[in-house]
């Protein structure tokens, strides 16, 4: 695995962790807090970050995993904007609407399968 792809994976695993923070926090509190707010702009950032060091470091064009990514990214993404303007409107500690509550959960699990196909890949191409 070249330098670029190997840094991107380690960034990964880092917004794994931040994103994961971010959303079971959300789904255990219904609410809108500081911890959300740092973990899941935070998350975003890293896999931004991350998908642009695999992006470089890969030779292939996009993949069934690269939409995966993508998509998923974006997913989080929109959940992000999403939690950021309830904040902006609401305030902190603002309850979660539930569709909003649904999206997160959905979006999350969306990632984390982009997440899990990319490690399948790498296990199995070796």
């Amino acid at each position: 695995m070249n330098a670029l792809l190997l840094t991107g994976t380690i960034i990964v695993f880092f917004a794994l962790g931040s994103y994961s923070i971010a959303i079971i926090t959300e789904q255990r509190k219904k609410l809108i807090l500081r911890k959300v707010l740092l973990f899941l702009t935070l998350g975003v950032l890293l896999d931004i970050t991350a998908t642009t060091f695999m992006i470089l470091g890969s030779t292939k064009g996009i993949t069934f995993h690269g939409f995966l990514g993508y998509t998923s990214l974006a997913g989080m993404f929109t959940d992000a904007v999403l939690i950021w303007r309830l904040r902006l409107k609401n305030g902190m500690g603002a309850a979660v609407p539930k569709k909003l509550h649904l999206y997160s959960r959905y979006a999350y699990t969306w990632w984390v399968l982009a997440f899990i196909t990319g490690g399948l890949l790498v296990a199995f191409r070796n």
